[in-house]
């Protein structure tokens, strides 16, 4: 990575705008760019302070710079306004290990893996369990994957699924996962409450004491433990935090419980219950299935629910340091971990105990005498016959689901660890839950909830939707009867997986720019089979509850739908919304016309609407489109197969007009259909506008001044060897462009008098490249990003980089900068572009960028505006007003004094591009913005001087002062 650090002493003006020297992050005046004082170069804040599509409170707008050159230099106190805001103790934020990867690991050891995987080993084997784990893994890492890019395709607030869902797929698809994925997590809860309400249950059985009965004593142990639970939560994320983190370590002393005690030498009360340590493999590699229902795929049902807590990480994204980061890390290590745990604990349970045994110490084999003997346990020395025969066997892997406990080395730690299990994954729902259901609520999707939005305390905790949670969890508590629900709840996750891989899917496919996650690891097509084979099992594990989950869903969706919320989150359905039309739009210009689909095509000259409200109802009433066409038929048709020939998605018509900006000023207002309008004019170089005449420069500016007074954005192409390839269009090229020249005589054939045939002959056998239609190789794009435009400059490497003949290319990403602060510019230009989730790492300060331009820069910079300067302080006797009168577009001596300090920093600016730059692919440099009192000729010779003596394409490019790029999700 290089880097300009030659010393330059800082003169005039410009070190008053250069910025605190000993910190800037502590000044308020921001560095100017080389055009304006006014005109800033980029800044994180002013991407910060707005979302997309807005204008920017802090950056300059077009309105500003195009005013008089003395307007002075905008005081922008953001560091006030961050440092009242970050007054008092900042809110509680956990990384990827606390708050992400620890969480998830707790929902996934559930207590399935306690209380039901030994018993689904039995069924299966240790090989088809293992699949089953392996099947379960496929699907979760697919869906953590997808998460990821999602993740790390902007900055993610707090919502969890509902937001990155809404935010990717739009509000009629994020407003019903929202409501559905709030209510399976409230009762998730609930499902794990009753689960360690149970195993209390049964410990208190074991030692004699009964309250009420079997049914009212989880009811009451229940209710008890979901509101000690509450208290936990409204708390605060620290507590809570804190509980997780002592119910992980409770955790980790049982597995180690566990693994101890398959290796201690088994007691004959322990041979008794069908365990001897690592003898039992080959014989527990197949399955045994026993019963009429039980087959693969339901012990994969039953399994499949402990993978659901992938979420609990991205569920909290609010309370996250760095969610981009931690989330992806967070989620996948949890997955491997966990993913390996199972497998361990499956192979080594299945390798411990055998299928059935008696628990009586009295079956054990005397001497060598096995007549008679059935199952395993006659090679180890006992006899299990009699309760296998009679199917009364109450210990060993088919009969007893507390063999975990029963092969650890002390048993109550395994009833610790499932404590710890169910706790940590109801207290996991109970956070999530409201979290989740507060951000929907302020999303005014749905209407009555608006209440449970508000927030309290340093990390905006939502107590009121944590008390509706509560009562959703403790009423299903009391109610009982969870076993049906709980298929509706795991169809219920499924179909949030289904929608974030068919998100992740959507965003790829769609090819939005706005798609650039940070997180490359993904493919659209494992989201894709992600989402199908999420909606797969759905139905696999409970048919019913998918009918019932696709039925809320559509409710639900076809309420926001009908309603329409006002809000604009820049979905990918948007982006395939215009990609679709785009696409049709295109494909329908090839059609021909028939008489059975004519419809009008009418202009309607309204004025305002709202004032001749007839014309608009007459029209309307038979009509819907609105266009307008004009069409010299023949020489379309060819243009367009010619286009159509170099793959050139567009639309052709010509226009006709007085001027190059009459042309462009009616094209500006007129282009396009709703959506469709175009918002960037291109347009090529002037170049020969040194030969052209004093109108002719004028018409070029002026059509650049009326492209920013429309608030479009523009992008000017500059070829070195020019952009014209056909001599016969020459005449029909805007005279804006092209120098007057002679009547041609008599024998010369005019291009007006060249056939339609003569142009498409030529074009058909002529197909000439250009250099954006070679491939580029590993050559760098230059951007000289000098002033902020709101991302433009960024946004339009980006895109080429995209395309397949650019795709290998590097971005150089050049920055106005000093010596002093050279490092610090260039971290902070580094984390902006990744907070933009652009792959632009190569970031070169010119830090030399203050000195004074060479002689010969000057020299040539003199020579090009000399025939355009009125010399008027040397001519004696002649007054201003007349020379000005004579020539009023000529420069005069106070006009050039004034700009003079611009013109060198322009003219240093080319020295440094020409310098860095001579053997890049192309080159794009931030347009200046012609100022109102800047001369015609005075601002093309900024504009040649820009980009002369390079050996590429130069692009000079300005956006409309209006973010194109965020690092927001919304």
């Amino acid at each position: 990575m290089g880097q300009s650090t030659s010393k330059g002493e800082r003169s005039g003006p410009w070190a008053r705008f250069s910025g605190n020297e000993e910190g800037r992050g502590d000044s308020n005046l921001r560095r100017s760019s080389f055009y304006s004082t006014v005109d800033l170069v980029p800044q994180l804040e002013n991407y910060a302070s707005t979302l997309p599509h807005q204008k920017s409170k802090s950056r300059a707008s077009l309105k500003t710079l195009r005013k008089a050159f003395e307007a002075t230099c905008i005081i922008i106190d953001i560091g006030n306004e961050e440092s009242q805001g970050s007054q008092g103790k900042a809110p509680v934020r956990f990384g990827w290990v606390t708050g992400v990867m620890m969480r998830c690991m707790l929902n996934i050891w559930g207590v399935i893996l306690f209380l039901r995987l030994s018993w689904i080993i039995s069924q299966a084997g240790i090989l088809l369990t293992c699949l089953i784990i392996l099947m379960s893994v496929v699907v979760t890492s697919v869906t953590a994957l997808s998460i990821s890019a999602i993740a790390t395709n902007g900055r993610v607030t707090s919502g969890g699924a509902y937001f990155m869902i809404s935010r990717s797929l739009g509000p009629e698809i994020g407003g019903p996962i929202g409501m559905v994925f709030s209510f399976a997590n409230a009762l998730a809860c609930a499902l794990n409450t009753v689960g360690f309400a149970e195993v209390v249950r049964d410990l208190m059985q074991e030692f004699g004491v009964v309250m009420i009965d079997k049914d009212n004593d989880v009811r009451i142990v229940g209710v008890i433990t979901v509101t000690l639970l509450l208290l936990i939560s409204l708390a605060g994320m620290e507590w809570e935090s804190k509980a997780q983190i002592f119910f992980f370590t409770v955790l980790m002393v049982s597995f180690s419980n566990y693994f101890v005690g398959t290796f201690l030498p088994p007691s004959p009360e322990k041979q008794a219950m069908g365990i001897f340590g690592y003898r039992i493999f080959i014989s527990n590699l197949k399955p045994d299935w026993r019963g009429n229902d039980n087959d693969f795929f339901q012990m994969f049902a039953i399994f499949f629910p402990s993978a659901i807590g992938i979420l609990s990480g991205a569920n909290i994204s609010g309370d996250l340091k760095d969610p981009a980061t931690a989330i992806p890390k967070g989620t996948l290590m949890a997955i491997l971990l966990t993913t390996i745990s199972y497998l361990a604990i499956s192979v080594t349970v299945g390798s411990c105990v055998m299928r059935d045994a008696s628990g009586n110490i009295s079956d054990i084999l005397t001497g060598n005498i096995t007549d008679g003997c059935v199952g395993l346990g006659c090679n180890l020395g006992w006899n299990f016959t009699e309760c296998i025969q009679s199917q009364s066997c109450e210990y060993g892997l088919a009969n007893n689901l507390k063999v975990l406990g029963q092969v650890s080395g002390f048993y109550y730690l395994i009833t610790a660890g499932v404590f710890a299990a169910s706790l940590s994954s109801a207290l996991g729902f109970l956070v999530s839950a409201p979290k989740v259901f507060q951000c929907l609520c302020r999303d005014n999707l749905y209407p009555y909830i608006g209440f449970f939005a508000k927030g309290y305390g340093k990390n905006d905790e939502p107590l009121r939707a944590y008390l509706l949670c509560y009562i959703i969890a403790a009423a299903f508590i009391l109610i009982g009867k969870l076993n049906t629900i709980a298929a509706l709840i795991s169809n219920f996750f499924l179909c949030s997986y289904c929608l974030i891989n068919f998100s992740c899917f959507h965003a790829s496919i769609t090819n939005s720019p706005g798609w650039r996650p940070s997180f490359h690891y993904y493919s659209k097509w494992t989201a894709l089979f992600g989402a199908v084979i999420s909606v797969v099992l759905m139905f696999m594990l409970t048919w019913w509850a998918a009918l019932v989950t696709f039925s809320i869903i559509i409710f639900l969706f076809g309420y926001v739908n009908y309603n329409k919320p006002k809000v604009n989150w820049g979905s990918s359905v948007q982006a395939g919304t215009y990609n679709m039309a785009l696409s049709y739009s295109v494909s329908l210009s090839g059609v021909e016309d028939h008489v059975k689909n004519f419809r009008p095509q009418c202009l309607v000259l309204t004025g305002p609407p709202n004032q001749r409200p007839a014309l608009v109802d007459f029209v309307g009433s038979f009509h819907q489109e609105q266009d307008r066409q004009t069409r010299m038929q023949e020489t379309t048709e060819w243009l367009v197969k010619w286009m159509n020939k170099r793959r050139v998605r567009s639309f052709y018509t010509p226009f006709t007009a007085d001027s190059l900006r009459a042309g462009t000023r009616h094209l500006l207002q007129a282009t396009g259909l709703g959506k469709l309008k175009p918002n960037t004019l291109v347009m090529g170089f002037k170049t020969n506008w040194k030969d052209s005449s004093p109108e002719s420069i004028e018409d070029y500016v002026n059509t650049i001044d009326d492209t920013f007074d429309s608030n479009h954005c523009l992008c000017i192409l500059r070829m070195m060897d020019g952009l014209d390839v056909f001599d016969q269009f020459d005449s029909e090229v805007n005279q804006g462009f092209e120098p007057e020249k002679p009547v041609e005589t008599d024998d010369q054939q005019s291009p007006e008098r060249v056939s339609v045939d003569d142009i498409s002959s030529k074009g058909d056998s002529d197909q000439i490249k250009t250099v954006f239609q070679n491939d580029q190789g590993k050559k760098t794009i230059d951007v000289y990003w000098i002033a902020d435009d709101g991302g433009l400059t960024l946004l339009v490497p980006y895109l080429l980089t995209r395309r397949k003949n650019w795709r290998s290319s590097k971005v150089r990403v050049f920055i106005v900068g000093d010596e002093q602060n050279m490092e610090e510019g260039r971290n902070e230009m580094i984390a902006l572009l990744k907070r933009f989730r652009l792959d632009f790492n190569d970031v070169i300060v010119m830090t030399d960028s203050e000195k004074r331009p060479h002689a010969k820069s000057l020299s040539r910079f003199l020579d090009s505006v000399a025939p355009f300067r009125l010399f008027d302080e040397q001519q004696e006797g002649v007054s201003l007003e007349e020379l000005r009168q004579s020539a009023p577009w000529k420069i005069s001596d106070k006009e050039f004094e004034a700009f003079k300090l611009k013109s060198e920093k322009i003219m240093r600016l080319n020295e440094i591009i020409r310098r860095n730059s001579q053997q890049t692919a192309l080159v794009l440099v931030s347009l200046p913005v012609p100022e109102s009192d800047c001369p015609s000729a005075l601002y093309m010779a900024w504009l040649d001087t820009l980009t002369c003596g390079l050996h590429c394409p130069a692009v000079l490019i300005r956006g409309n002062q209006q973010n194109v790029l965020t690092f927001y999700c919304q």
